[in-house]
């Protein structure tokens, strides 16, 4: 069910999607509002992912409009966000995308959550010159010459090279990986990534594939890894792929020093469906509430981010809250910067970003990516995600199979 969100609150508007589309009417002149949009996976394989960009776009949306709006030109706008649920479904993306932009008047656009998607529905804002900002990490999205794209995740193939070399400092004896990735946009670059990097690290790619999208049954790969008895196992995919992975492996008696999954351990819904198999599961994140972030945004502190997104959801935050509300921010940024809402003055003022938020910094590259930093690894201890690097935020050492 489509859905859309004026000035009131995106969370609180989910429970109308089963009564149909909220009801909105025209901004008059008076009233001229900064108009953003929005497409969500509210349902479908990535509605996880989804209702949490819809959580955190909530909690920046009550800030800016409580302060009076985006200050634009010395005049506050409020803002209205305008979302329709997709249904992780890619043509109803990029459907959406252009109603957004064709029916809706929206001024803006921010993407929905994955790289595949980022990549349909920025193709879209592109040819409408309308800037969009994303929670996409893989460079494929980035490397098509967009120039309204930018966003808020440093790039995925950084946390290759972070892993090889702190997992071979805890195992020397590291020799050997099995390497698997869903056939899609994200997992595979990541996958592609560890087996094109192994041999500098002197490790032997013992199995390396892909399974497709929707894949009910990963059995047959599991047992074809488990003569190998690799020293670490990598899977790339998203929480469900992961999960029924991981449980699979469990029932076929699989294991690994090392068991990696990107990016499963950074959700609670990984750990929560898989309970005592997730532990020791490693990982990498592209932000972590332990980090202690300040920046001149409605939130303020990356403290005052965690207790905010606590309270409204009951979950401690992860990346995907983080990345979605700084998108916001970044957007925010730029219009007061630019003093206007022309296209054209808010994307150069994008492409000049370079801000301390809650979040961290944000300096986005000449393709429209975040600036690449230390990234955080993280590992499933006692039943909860623990930061294992960068050493400033480190939590606790690799425990090994």
């Amino acid at each position: 069910m489509d859905r859309r969100v004026g000035t009131g609150t995106a969370i609180a508007a989910a429970a109308a999607l089963a009564c149909g589309v909220l009801s909105w009417s025209p901004a008059t002149a008076q009233d001229r509002t900064v108009r953003i949009g929005a497409p969500l996976a509210l349902t479908g394989a990535l509605a996880d992912e989804g209702k949490k960009q819809a959580a955190a776009y909530d909690l920046w949306l009550e800030r800016i409009n409580a302060a009076g709006g985006i200050d634009v030109g010395g005049k506050k706008m409020k803002v209205d966000l305008v979302t329709y649920d997709y249904q992780t479904d890619g043509k109803r993306a990029q459907q959406l995308a252009e109603k957004l932009i064709t029916d809706d008047k929206v001024d803006f656009m921010t993407a929905p959550f994955g790289s595949g998607h980022t990549k349909i529905v920025a193709a879209v804002a592109e040819r409408y010159g309308v800037p969009i900002i994303a929670v996409a990490s893989s460079e494929p999205v980035h490397d098509q010459g967009f120039k309204n794209l930018f966003g808020t995740l440093a790039p995925s193939v950084s946390l290759v090279d972070t892993m090889y070399t702190q997992f071979k400092n805890s195992k020397p004896d590291l020799k050997t990986i099995a390497v698997v990735g869903r056939d899609d946009v994200f997992p595979k670059l990541m996958a592609t990534a560890m087996v094109e990097n192994a041999p500098k690290y002197n490790i032997n790619v013992v199995y390396s594939g892909t399974y497709p999208v929707g894949t009910l049954d990963h059995s047959s790969v599991v047992s074809s890894i488990k003569p190998l008895k690799p020293d670490w196992i990598f899977v790339s995919g998203y929480t469900q792929d992961l999960v029924l992975f991981r449980k699979q492996m469990a029932d076929l008696g699989v294991s690994a020093p090392i068991v990696t999954m990107i990016t499963g351990p950074a959700y609670k819904e990984f750990v929560d469906n898989l309970g005592p198999l997730a532990e020791n599961v490693t990982s990498a994140t592209w932000w972590h509430y332990s980090a202690n972030y300040q920046g001149d945004d409605v939130f303020g502190t990356t403290k005052a981010f965690y207790d905010a997104v606590l309270k409204k959801t009951g979950e401690e935050p992860d990346y995907v809250h983080a990345s979605s509300a700084a998108a916001l921010i970044v957007l925010q940024k730029a219009i007061e910067r630019a003093g206007t809402l022309d296209r054209d003055k808010v994307r150069a003022e994008l492409a000049k970003t370079d801000i301390q938020t809650f979040y961290g910094p944000i300096r986005f590259r000449p393709d429209g990516m975040n600036a690449a930093r230390n990234l955080p690894l993280i590992q499933v201890q006692g039943g909860k995600p623990v930061v294992l690097f960068p050493s400033e935020i480190k939590q606790a050492a690799l425990h090994l199979n």
